[in-house]
C-alpha cells in the first residue's frame, strides 16, 4: 500500500489538494477500517486567504495545529454540530490546509450507511446513496472522524486510532476548478477557483 508521506503534503497547498484527488482516505482503529476515495477539495491559503481560519497569521488554540508541518489533521466544528476534515499542508510554520469536501465511498459501506441512514448499504435509496458522503460534514460522520481526531499525524500509525491517505493508481479522471463553497464572506477570495473536483462523479457536494 503506498501511504502517502511528509513529502507529499508539505509542498504549495494548490498542488497538493488537486493532487489529493482520486486518493484514498482511510480510518482504522482496532474495531474497524472505513475508507473513501476523495472526490473533492478545496484550498485554504492564509494568512492572505481572507477564507482561511490563519487569515492575517491569527493563531488560535483552535488553528494552532495549522501551523505545524503538512501532513497533521485538521478538525473543526461549524454550524455548531458538523465536523470538519482538513489536511495541513506546506512546510512548518506556513498556516496553510486542504479540506477534504467529498468521498466515494470504498470500503466498509455499512458502518458509513449505520452512521449516516441508521440502516444497511443495500437499504439505501439512490439518493442516500449519492449522499452518503458527498459533503464535509456528511464524510465525517460516515468516516467517525470528530474532535478526537483533530490533530493526528498521517504519516504515522499507532495502531490505536489512524488516519491516513494511500494512492492505488487511480488516475482515470478529469478535474475541474471552481470557486469555493460557502465563503461569503471572503471578499476579493470568493471567487478564488480553489475547489477541486473530479469531473463527472455524482459524489461532489455541489454540481
Amino acid at each position: 500500500m503506498n501511504i502517502l508521506n511528509r513529502d507529499f503534503y508539505i509542498r504549495d497547498t494548490i498542488t497538493v489538494s488537486k493532487e489529493l484527488l482520486g486518493k484514498v482516505l482511510v480510518h482504522q482503529t482496532a474495531e474497524y477500517t472505513v475508507a473513501g476515495r476523495i472526490v473533492e477539495t478545496e484550498a485554504y491559503l492564509g494568512p492572505e486567504d481572507k477564507a482561511a481560519h490563519s487569515h492575517g497569521g491569527k493563531v488560535t488554540p483552535r488553528v494552532e495545529i495549522m501551523y505545524s508541518q503538512g501532513g497533521y489533521s485538521y478538525i473543526f466544528t461549524i454550524y455548531g454540530m458538523y465536523q470538519c476534515f482538513n489536511i495541513v499542508t506546506e512546510k512548518q510554520g506556513t498556516p496553510q490546509a486542504a479540506l477534504i469536501r467529498a468521498l466515494e465511498p470504498v470500503d466498509n459501506l455499512d458502518f458509513m450507511a449505520l452512521r449516516r441512514f441508521n440502516k444497511p448499504y443495500v437499504d439505501l435509496t439512490s439518493k442516500e446513496v449519492r449522499y452518503l458522503t458527498n459533503g464535509p460534514g456528511k464524510l465525517c460522520i460516515a468516516m467517525d472522524l470528530g474532535k478526537a481526531q483533530n490533530k493526528i499525524d498521517l504519516c504515522v500509525r499507532n495502531g490505536i486510532d489512524d488516519i491516513y491517505v494511500y494512492d492505488d493508481g487511480f488516475r482515470d479522471f478529469e478535474m475541474e476548478a471552481s470557486p469555493r463553497i460557502n465563503i461569503d464572506y471572503a471578499e476579493e477570495y470568493v471567487d478564488k477557483p480553489w475547489r477541486f473536483t473530479i469531473k463527472g462523479t455524482k459524489y461532489v457536494s455541489r454540481k
